[in-house]
């Protein structure tokens, strides 16, 4: 496969080209030095192309079906006329340090849109399970012209609070009866949510999912609001039978609505770069302390 100059690479993107995307992500998922002089040169010039899309979140327990949700909550997102990419981050070995990177397979429906682009992405061992250029490959979906990017992450843990800070919107997965509700999840997951949704409302779970969903709201009037005055909403639905689907795309476009109009939005954003800048210095600073010889060896 011919090696592709900077500027073949920006063009590509730009003209939403999703084989130079899919090649431009593995590039700056590369650990190799001439990889990531070229990453960053395409990254910057990707950057003033970039911002424009709604960023989410989502998180939840394994076994709470994020795949499922993302598959039918994809859909509903396609229809009503948006570009979705999907970044779905593996959780890599810690002993052979590979990654199943199965996300693809779990999507067969969503994966067959045109308007959609799933990339399964592994953690390559980096802290919180969250992949090492996330927010970088967020740029270049921006760039090639999606304007929903979608990040999920491997469960809960240090994961939720790194992809919290590269977000607009943090939705919380939840499951009814699975044993004590409000003992299951962290507090400061809860907190940091700008919506939780008790999923698996369908069938025998329905009763559950209800009694569920109102133990967390009583939970949420004992957390502290948002700084912005957004209060998050308990909702339930079944990515099954595509119920409570549509509900949750609203909250998210008026909380959207609201933050623009305030001026959140923008605030969010210059946080989240600056976050951004200090993690690229400590991530150069170990990776040039790792390739000293004398350190190697």
């Amino acid at each position: 496969m011919k090696t592709l100059s900077t500027q073949e690479y920006v063009d590509g993107i730009l003209a939403g080209d999703r084989f130079i995307l899919s090649r431009a992500i593995t590039l700056i998922e590369s650990t190799l030095a001439e990889h990531e002089a070229q990453s960053f040169e395409v990254i910057e010039r990707c950057l003033p192309h970039a911002g424009q899309s709604i960023r989410l979140g989502i998180t939840g327990v394994p076994g709470v079906g994020k795949s499922t949700f993302i598959e039918t909550f994809g859909q509903l997102i396609i229809e009503q006329g948006h570009q979705l990419a999907v970044l779905a981050i593996d959780p890599s070995s810690q002993r052979s340090k590979g990654s199943i990177l199965g996300d693809k397979t779990r999507m067969v429906e969503l994966s067959k849109l045109e308007q959609a682009y799933i990339r399964p992405s592994p953690t390559s061992g980096s802290l919180g399970g969250v992949a090492r250029r996330t927010r970088e490959t967020i740029v270049l979906f921006e760039a090639a012209g999606f304007d929903v990017v979608l990040v999920e992450t491997v469960g809960v843990g240090q994961s939720e609070i790194l992809v919290h800070s590269m977000v607009d919107f943090f939705l919380l997965l939840m499951l009814a009866g699975a044993g004590d509700e409000l003992q299951g999840i962290k507090r400061g997951i809860m907190e940091m949510a700008d919506a939780l949704v008790i999923t698996k409302a369908d069938g025998d779970n329905l009763g559950r999912a209800k009694l569920a969903k109102a133990e967390y709201k009583n939970a949420l009037h004992l957390l502290p609001p948002h700084a912005q005055g957004w209060v998050a909403p308990v909702l339930s639905c079944s990515a099954l039978e595509k119920t409570g689907i549509a509900e949750i795309w609203e909250q998210i476009t008026s909380f959207q609505k609201q933050m623009l109009a305030n001026g959140a939005i923008e605030n969010k954003r210059q946080e989240q770069a600056r976050i951004w800048m200090l993690e690229s210095i400590e991530s150069a600073l170990k990776d040039d302390f790792e390739s000293q010889p004398s350190i190697k060896k």
